[in-house]
């Protein structure tokens, strides 16, 4: 599996700067920030301009483009996001399900989208991921495995965030093999709290909350899943650069440890 950190961590900063900074902390790749309103290192709506910029970074910092996370359920910005992906050379586009929670009439509505999306992103050679998000339609394993069974289409996947089905009340290590089978990107960081928001940026790093993190990489080696991991840490865009730096290098040497003590690097 490839490690990689979403470009969010270093929002208050340029793509150049995240990109170096990532790959300076050992990262193999990088996940690009394309969300409207909160870190847009990608802009869809300019994305033929960034393009070789985007490309030239890559190879610069020998980082593989590993996904994007551009989070809204939009079917227009999605279908823009599609077809920038295909042609940047990006597999994955993330996003969140919309909806509310133990609402199941916007689950439905969440659901036919996906599957029409799902059916879009096939089309241009891209997988399109969702993750159970706290709050939203899809918050927890149950919800996750209705998505699953609604979806048959290869352009659809699982983006398996544990700091979400953790603050869900759910076990991380023990949900993850009852959806592993769609799992084509993994969103990790660790958590404090319990519910709600998940806690500081210092707070998600991996290692410093209450996951048990080694027992979640050890399911995903002990299953050969071979997809993306990217660092995802919100809330930092008020952070300066050093402290950036240090939660991802911090988080890098914790996954790299566990995956080096599994026998997977």
């Amino acid at each position: 599996m490839k490690l990689g950190a979403n470009s969010v961590l270093f929002g208050g900063f340029d793509l150049e700067t995240a990109m170096q900074h990532i790959a300076w902390a050992g990262y193999d790749g990088i996940e690009l920030s394309a969300i409207k309103g909160m870190c847009e290192h990608l802009d869809l709506d300019r994305w033929q301009e960034q393009k070789s910029t985007i490309q030239e970074l890559a190879k610069q910092f020998n980082l593989e483009l590993l996904a994007i996370e551009e989070a809204a359920l939009d079917e227009q910005r999605l279908l823009t996001a599609f077809q920038a992906c295909s042609e940047i050379g990006i597999p994955v586009v993330n996003i969140g399900p919309g909806g509310k929670a133990g609402d199941e009439e916007t689950l439905k509505q969440s659901i036919a989208v996906m599957a029409r999306m799902a059916e879009q992103a096939e089309r241009y050679g891209v997988t399109l991921c969702v993750k159970a998000h706290v709050g939203a339609a899809i918050w927890n394993t149950p919800t996750t495995l209705q998505a699953m069974a609604a979806i048959p289409s290869p352009g659809f996947g699982i983006d398996m965030d544990p700091s979400h089905i953790y603050r869900s009340g759910e076990n991380p290590v023990q949900a993850l093999p009852q959806v592993l089978s769609r799992v084509r990107h993994v969103h990790i960081r660790d958590c404090v709290p319990t519910s709600g928001g998940p806690g500081a940026p210092e707070e998600q790093a991996c290692g410093r909350g209450n996951i048990d993190l080694f027992g979640y990489v050890k399911v995903l080696v002990d299953e050969g899943y071979a997809g993306p991991v990217d660092l995802e840490i919100i809330g930092a865009g008020q952070y300066d650069l050093s402290r950036c730096a240090t939660i991802a290098a911090e988080s890098r040497g914790y996954l790299n440890a566990v995956l080096k003590s599994l026998g997977a690097r």
